[in-house]
């Protein structure tokens, strides 16, 4: 499949840009480069300036290649593509001679192309090989995750990273299939998860595999780690007045932007201290108190822009 042949809409597209505030000659980040929404958008805005985009997916360089090469998008801006995992992010940039940059985007979570190609084995609803994978480098991937963990490591995951009430039943279920048969498809997966949940409460709520999926997803892309290792370095290469635009799209995700920033931006004084030493002051400012949410145009728009929250800090 050619990047040309899904359709992806970027969140929260102006906004993010936006917020960022961009300026003319400075270097830029786009951590989750995906289909490149941001970036096009950042690189209209700007001149003189150098974009580095970071992906795990091979399809979404490709897509970056073909930006690339397109000077009525680049204009007199320099775009670098660098294949790998955000949590990287400053050791590669590192390894280019960059120390400092003026701003970094996130827009977290899969993008539309991955979960509408089947054969990436993201969604509960098309057939293919549970893979997963944003990285399809890695060995890990959701067929291990389902066949070989084990019972306690599956419930621990499903808890986790869905908060599904019945993950020791779905756990259960997954187990005693699976010494029948290895469990390659999505579809199987999705079914047994249904089965092993009461029928009154398959009722509401939607599908149950979603939550599932999600948990697997997570797990098999190590996410969090990865998201939390990654803003650490993306707030130690900001520049001051440099800031970051993060999107999330699900509760665990946000937690971590949300307390991340918060942890950065607040002091701890201790009672009687009369000058702050260095060491203790905040190193961010929250430009957004509150997270911004698409309007209602763009919810209309886009059924994925739902659970979207914009986070913005600034390093100080």
């Amino acid at each position: 499949m050619t990047s040309n042949e899904f359709t992806h809409k970027t969140v929260l597209l102006k906004e993010t840009i936006d917020q960022l505030d961009p300026h003319d000659e400075g270097i830029y980040v786009d951590a989750t480069f995906g289909r490149g929404g941001h970036t096009k958008e950042l690189l209209s805005r700007i001149h003189h300036s150098t974009v580095y985009a970071f992906d795990r997916d091979e399809s979404a360089i490709q897509t970056g290649e073909e930006i690339e090469n397109d000077s009525s998008i680049i204009g007199d801006n320099k775009l670098i593509l660098i294949r790998d995992n955000f949590e990287n992010m400053q050791e590669r940039l590192n390894e280019l001679d960059v120390y400092g940059v003026n701003g970094v985007v996130y827009d977290l979570g899969v993008s539309s192309p991955q979960f509408d190609d089947a054969v990436r084995g993201f969604s509960y609803k098309k057939e293919a090989r549970l893979d997963m994978r944003m990285d399809q480098r890695q060995d890990l991937d959701a067929e291990t995750i389902v066949n070989d963990w084990s019972y306690n490591d599956m419930v621990r995951i499903f808890f986790r990273y869905s908060d599904e009430k019945f993950s020791k039943q779905i756990a259960r279920s997954i187990e005693r299939t699976r010494a029948d048969h290895r469990i390659t498809s999505t579809l199987e997966l999705a079914d047994i998860i249904k089965n092993a949940i009461p029928a009154a409460r398959r009722r509401t709520g939607g599908h149950p595999a979603k939550r599932i999926f999600q948990a697997i997803r997570i797990a098999v892309n190590d996410e969090l780690g990865s998201l939390e290792r990654s803003l650490d370095q993306a707030i130690d290469l900001l520049v001051p007045t440099g800031r970051i635009s993060c999107i999330t799209f699900q509760s665990l995700e946000d937690r971590i932007v949300k307390h991340t920033f918060k942890e950065n931006s607040e002091v701890d004084i201790p009672h009687g201290l009369p000058v702050i030493p260095d060491n203790l002051k905040p190193i961010l400012k929250l430009v957004t108190r509150k997270p911004i949410l698409p309007n209602q145009d763009e919810l209309a728009e886009n059924n994925r822009a739902h659970s979207a929250k914009l986070r913005v800090v600034e390093k100080i």
